[in-house]
Formats: structure tokens, sequence, C-alpha cells
């Protein structure tokens, strides 16, 4: 277990090594989830309001339990439709801390999508905006004296804690039909940058020089998604089938996950999920009245499965029911007793 934490330590500070031969350094991105389907607005904002509910979600994510410095995600999202000048938006946020080593990233946004009806289903145009923080413990980095890979006084290695924000984007296309849901998203459009320079050198106009001063750029990678789901009644049952699909690409590497759930009389949840190369996955959830838990656990295919026990999901949330008949739409109630 030392042998490997030692790895994962190592392969941190290549990384942060790679700075000084190349201009960016790609901070870890958006998390792998197995509820992925669970919270379709992280990733699409194009999914933000596609049922009559408000929506709530919220979870964490323990990756490759056992191993020091594994990633940690926590996620929440909420999104929900709303009528205005007779026409059907969506709105939602999503807010995402994850830890991944010496790395801390946090990501906030809001989402807006147009809704209109066409192909016997209705379509979502939307528009994602919000901001990417990304931070390096350089305090905490820990160079053995027998190590043969690094000198501990490399300038390409912040020795202080560094931190800086930069504006991200995104935009998504979602579909809904009676039977299935589909969409694609960009997200990271805009290839987010967070520069900084470390805290103990000098910047140029201070009246220090400008080779003392060492800069420092992280980049979340643009990326694709492609999310799709179905649902699928059993004939004379309670029961119906639910397969879901996930595809990500950076341009540069895709990632695929599958998953197939069981749902009996709309209310408790089985399944199972495949990500290519990665892991297989178990899930379980229920939801009664409104109210939503899911859990998931992965065991890995790599040799990552060595040194860790898999990853856990769980996730709670709350469905609100609106009403946008017409009846309704301007129907109120007061409180006051004549």
């Amino acid at each position: 277990m030392r042998r490997f934490s030692a790895l994962y330590l190592r392969t941190v500070l290549v990384l942060a090594a790679l700075s000084a031969a190349v201009p960016f350094l790609r901070a870890q991105g958006d998390a792998v989830l197995t509820h992925y389907w669970a919270v379709p607005t992280y990733y699409n904002p194009g999914a933000a309001g596609d049922t009559d509910n408000i929506r709530l979600r919220g979870g964490m994510r323990m990756q490759w339990v056992g191993i020091d410095g594994a990633p940690r995600t926590f996620l929440a999202a909420a999104d929900m439709p709303f009528r205005f000048l007779g026409k059907r938006f969506g709105t939602g946020v999503v807010i995402q801390q994850e830890s991944a080593g010496l790395f801390r990233n946090l990501t906030a946004s809001a989402q807006i999508g147009y809704k209109f009806k066409a192909l016997k289903g209705e379509f979502t145009g939307a528009l994602q905006v919000g901001f990417f923080n990304e931070q390096f413990k350089g305090s905490e980095v820990y160079i053995p004296d027998d190590d043969d890979y690094h000198d501990g006084t490399d300038d390409a290695i912040p020795d202080r804690d560094v931190a800086g924000n930069a504006f991200d984007l995104g935009v998504g296309f979602y579909y809904v039909h009676k039977r299935f849901k589909a969409g694609i998203s960009l997200l990271h459009a805009n290839n987010p940058t967070v520069t900084f320079t470390s805290e103990n050198s000098t910047t140029a106009g201070t009246g220090g020089s400008d080779e003392t001063a060492k800069k420092y750029q992280f980049t979340a990678r643009r990326s694709l998604y492609f999310t799709a789901e179905g649902n699928i009644p059993i004939k004379n049952t309670l029961f119906e089938v639910i397969p879901s699909l996930l595809v990500r690409s950076d341009f540069t590497f895709t990632d695929v996950a599958v998953t197939g759930r069981v749902r009996y009389k709309k209310l408790f949840t089985a399944g199972i999920g495949y990500r290519h190369d990665d892991a297989l996955s178990l899930m379980l959830g229920a939801e009664l009245k409104g109210i939503f838990i899911g859990y998931s656990y992965d065991y890995h295919l790599s040799d990552i499965a060595k040194a860790s026990s898999g990853s856990h999901e769980i996730f709670a949330g709350y469905n609100l029911k609106l009403d946008f008949s017409e009846k309704n739409r301007n129907k109120h109630k007061s409180i006051r007793i004549m």
C-alpha cells in the first residue's frame, strides 16, 4: 500500500513538473459518476427542467478507497422548468467540489434553456455559465530524501499553495420523448485556464525581475458528452427496464459507460453498469413520495484493484411536482379569512 501511495504522489509531482516544459497543466475535469443518469444536468445543461418537477440532487463519490489522496467528489444540483411570456424554459444550478492528491477544484454553474415541441417530443437548447477554481497544495509537497525522480528545489513545483479562477462556459441540446431521452453537450467550451504566480515569486511591475516570477496554468479540458436513456415497460408486469448510456470525449481520449436498471412499481431499482476498461458497477435505489436515494459500488478492472477495495457513491434528492395546467395558471388562494 505504501508503495502504491508513493507511486500516486510521484504521479502528481510528475504532472506538476510538466508545467515547466509545456505551457499548460491539465487539471482533473468532470467526475466520472456511476449515477450519471441521476444527475443529467451535471453533464448536459439542456436536461434542466426535463420533467415537471423541481428536482434536487446531491451526493458524493469516494473513488479508489484505500489509496491515499484518491479522488473525492461532492456534487449538488437543482433544476426546474418554468414559463415566461407563454414559452417554456428550464433552469438549473450545479456545484461540484473535487479533490485528488494535492489538487482541489470547485465549479459552480447556472443553466438556462429554451424548450420547444417537435418530432412528438420536446427539444431544449441551453447555455451554462459559471466559474472554475483550481488549487494546488504546494505547502504539502513532500519529496523523500532518497527520491531519484525529483529535486526538492525544483522551481516547476510550487512550494506554497496556489489558486485561481477562470470563467467557464458550456452548451447543450436535449430531446425528451415519451419512451427515451437523449442529448449532446460541450462543457468547458472555452477551455477555462487558471493562471497564477507562486506566492514566493516576484512578478513583473513590482520592482523585481521577470526571471524570478514562476507562473503556473491549469486547464479544464473541453469535453463532449452524449447521453441517452430509455424506458421499456415489461408487459403485464409491474417492472420496467431502464437502459442508459454515457459517452464522453476530450478529443484525445473517449470513455463509454453503459447501465441497465430494472425498476419495480416505480419505487425500487436495481442495476448493473460497465465503464470501458475501468469498472463493473452494482447499484440500488429507491424513490418514495418524491424522496430519492441511491447507492453504487464499482469494482475496478485495472491493476488499481490490487491497492483499492473499489469505489462508492451515494446520492439523495427530492422531487416536487409542479402543475402547469391551464386551470392553475392564474389560480391562487388567500390566507385571509373574511
